[in-house]
């Protein structure tokens, strides 16, 4: 089996063939105090990117969950990583340091359950497992890293939510660092729940691009030549769940949960810092969004760093993303997109939530 659609444990196991919500993850027993009382529950969902480093600790709410602590850090750990194959001993002792701010809140937050996963800079890197044994020895954080269609499962029960509850099917894209996931999506008839009717990894994301083509400064000639490479891979899926006509005859929306998105949705509403009450759940008409990502590609490097809602650590990789955002509203025509600022992290805790509340039963 491929290893892009096979999950893998840092230490070499397989982890194909596991329920989506058993995949191995790590998981402490709620521990009792003295009297026979139970601690409280506390969720940890860790996302590690080619990109970011991500935390979210939550505690359980009904059948829902509330934040309680959340960490963020751009690593880059993929930097490098399309041309040499491996990750680099810079990137990896910045991830490192990441990772070890993100156990300690682990450990002062007395986490419950938890689960570590890793995606494609881990997935692509031929020490990627290596990398993860290593970041474990050091922090005592384990990682799965998991398949291309788990991310894909984790994203959508993330911010399937946000689906619009007249829409036909969405299609959610979730335009990572190194990849991009693409999920169909339909609302079955009888229960409400959301479905995914077909789903794909494209191999590139916002960091593979850059390095590629070029992200601090990139002319329209380049730019052009990337929507058209992206376009071109969209369209080689060609329409896997029979969903084209419910996008041409306006019946379905894109919904985004990425980055790129939510960077695009606060240059929109001129935002002076981010706000994730303002971001998440917007709508954007695909005039709005095309009109942020010309914006955006006529800017200097400098004046992207300026922008608020994407700063420094993201400038050069903003308008990548706006490029593979044009090229998927070409090849699936819809008149808006909407805008999650939740996806990955979520889907991990809604699992952990469910499980969480399972083991009480027992």
């Amino acid at each position: 089996m491929d290893e892009g659609k096979r999950g893998r444990r840092a230490g070499g196991e397989d982890s194909s063939g596991r329920a989506p919500g058993e995949k191995k993850s790590k998981k402490r027993n709620s521990r009792r105090r003295g009297g026979g009382r139970r601690e409280p529950v506390r969720l940890a969902a860790l996302d590690l990117g080619t990109n970011n480093c991500r935390l979210l600790i939550a505690a359980p709410r009904g059948r829902d969950f509330r934040i309680v602590d959340a960490f963020s850090r751009i690593v880059r750990l993929g930097e490098g990583l399309s041309q040499s194959g491996v990750l680099s001993e810079n990137a990896m002792e910045r991830t490192i340091a990441a990772l070890a701010v993100c156990a300690e809140k682990i450990e002062r937050r007395s986490v419950t359950h938890m689960r570590c996963i890793a995606t494609q800079a881990c997935r692509g890197a031929r020490n990627g497992l290596e990398f993860l044994e290593k970041a474990s020895a050091r922090t005592g954080l384990q990682f799965d890293i998991i398949s291309t269609e788990e991310e894909a499962r984790l994203s959508v029960a993330g911010c399937a939510e946000l689906l619009d509850k007249d829409a036909e099917a969405g299609l959610v894209f979730d335009i990572g660092g190194g990849s991009t996931e693409l999920s169909w999506v339909r609302r079955n008839e009888k229960d409400g729940r959301i479905e995914i009717a077909a789903w794909t990894s494209l191999p590139f994301g916002v960091v593979s691009i850059a390095e590629k083509w070029g992200g601090r400064d990139m002319n329209a000639q380049t730019y052009a030549a990337v929507v058209a490479e992206a376009r071109a891979a969209v369209a080689r899926i060609g329409d896997p769940a029979g969903m084209r006509e419910s996008f041409v005859s306006d019946r379905a929306h894109l919904l985004g949960t990425s980055g790129t998105v939510t960077s695009i949705a606060g240059v929109h509403l001129g935002l002076p810092r981010y706000r994730r009450d303002k971001v998440d759940g917007l709508w954007l008409t695909i005039e709005d969004a095309r009109g942020v990502t010309e914006k955006l590609r006529v800017m200097r490097f400098e004046e992207r760093a300026a922008e608020p809602c994407i700063g420094e650590e993201r400038a050069d990789l903003v308008v990548s993303g706006c490029a593979i955002l044009e090229a998927l509203q070409a090849e699936w025509p819809a008149s808006r997109v909407r805008v999650a600022d939740r996806g990955l992290r979520e889907g991990i805790l809604a699992d952990l939530a469910r499980q969480a509340r399972q083991s009480r039963k027992r």
